[in-house]
């Protein structure tokens, strides 16, 4: 097998000593028989190295995830040549954990799949060449995953979920939403025009300096504003959900961002603190900013469910609506969510919480779900390459609307501020 040295992408074959300790840190069972497909997924798109086997009846016979969270929590963000290092020092570690805990060896395996985009550049790197040395290692078929993709598909394996569904992907690098119409077969309906909910939050967090907050200095910037906007008041503060004129299902954040930062200015004045110390409003900040969100983000998935079930694209009695990512864990946008679901007749489906984020899972199902599909299985890996930036090349795109031309389903104002009288109600 081949190890990385210190410049990325670049390898040297280390001796046969090196590979009988590599091999020699699984608990094989060769007694065992598997009749079925296993994969072993791979993830490292960001801050997480994570590794899992699971076969093709959904069953995760071994994970394992080293979170990168505590030192970029220090950092105020990722860095990204931080976060290679770390890949790099784990890799091994995780993916040798993952297939002991599962009590399969690498002969055993069916293909090995692994995130090649979106993602962090450098991140990438690291999981596709630990990969493909596995995959010269042992000679398995090898499957280059989509992150957002593996995100859309992890509910098939916790419900049984038929195509066509209604997903909603929001995280800390991602928000699209996309009619599911089968494996690698996806209608995009609408996207995020500027950056992620769940970057918009973090940043929110870090200009509150919540990580100075008791109660949160160990939690993310998302789970942070979560966290203190129980205790706030979100009436303190009055900030307009974006694109309300909008005829699509389009969402945007870096709008709303700034709005926040020039109030949260305004009253470091008004309090007479300087940047870097706790606001006494933090809390009423946080609310105000979870709830614009949940606003936001409940009118755009509103109006994609109207649209699909008009069109005739999805069920009109047993529809599904799927939501995944980071901020999918977020319990106030779900309730969000749910809210608008039980409106439009409607099903909300959300993975397990430690599903939602990053991790070998989703990746190792969505090989699963290809490998059954006969889709995307390379043999010969030669030219393969990661792909960081975000494109949406396993969507069809489509266009629903144009400059001078509204949406052709009965979408009122009045519909929606229904659902918000509901959500004033019931959330919190």
């Amino acid at each position: 097998m081949l190890i990385l040295n210190k410049t990325a992408g670049v390898f040297f074959k280390p001796s046969r000593r090196k590979i009988y300790e590599f091999l020699g840190g699984f608990h094989f069972h060769p007694g065992k028989l598997f009749l079925h497909k296993l994969v072993l997924g791979i993830e490292t798109s960001c801050d997480d190295t994570a590794a899992a086997v699971v076969d093709e009846a959904g069953n995760v016979l071994g994970e394992a995830i080293h979170s990168q969270t505590e030192v970029h929590l220090k950092t105020g963000g990722i860095i990204p040549p931080v976060a290679q290092q770390l890949h790099r020092e784990n890799i091994q570690r995780i993916v040798q954990e993952a297939l002991s805990a599962s009590e399969v060896s690498p002969s055993e395996l069916s293909a090995i799949a692994t995130t090649v985009k979106p993602g962090l550049a450098l991140s990438l790197g690291v999981g596709l060449s630990f990969s493909l040395q596995l995959v010269d290692q042992f000679k398995k078929p090898f499957i280059p995953i989509h992150h957002m993709e593996a995100h859309a598909l992890t509910i098939r394996l916790t419900n049984k979920v038929e195509f066509p569904f209604l997903v909603l992907l929001i995280s800390g690098g991602h928000c699209l939403l996309a009619l599911a119409r089968g494996v690698s077969d996806f209608l995009l309906l609408g996207k995020s025009l500027d950056i992620a909910p769940g970057d918009m939050l973090d940043k929110v967090a870090r200009r509150l300096c919540l990580i100075k907050h008791p109660e949160c200095s160990t939690m993310s910037g998302g789970k942070a504003i979560e966290h203190l906007a129980k205790q706030g008041n979100r009436l303190h503060f009055d900030f307009q959900p974006p694109m309300q004129r909008a005829k699509n299902c389009d969402f945007s954040f870096s709008g709303l961002q700034h709005v926040i930062d020039k109030m949260i200015m305004q009253k470091e004045k008004e309090e007479g603190i300087e940047q870097g110390q706790i606001l006494s409003s933090a809390a009423d900040i946080a609310a105000a900013v979870q709830h614009t969100v949940a606003c936001h983000v409940a009118k755009r998935t509103h109006r994609a469910i109207l649209f699909c079930k008009q069109r005739g694209l999805l069920h009109q009695s047993n529809a599904v609506l799927v939501v995944s990512g980071g901020v999918a864990s977020n319990l106030y946008i779900r309730k969000a969510l749910e809210i608008v679901t039980n409106a439009t007749q409607s099903t909300l489906l959300c993975p397990p919480p430690r599903l939602c984020t990053d991790n070998g899972v989703m990746i190792a199902w969505n090989g699963v779900e290809r490998l059954r599909a006969g889709l995307g299985i390379l043999h010969n890996t030669e030219g393969i390459r990661y792909e960081p930036k975000y494109v949406v090349p396993f969507i069809i795109s489509v266009q629903l609307y144009h400059k001078n031309q509204s949406l052709n389903f009965a979408f009122t104002v009045k519909v929606f501020i229904d659902i918000l009288v509901v959500l004033e109600e019931r959330l919190y």
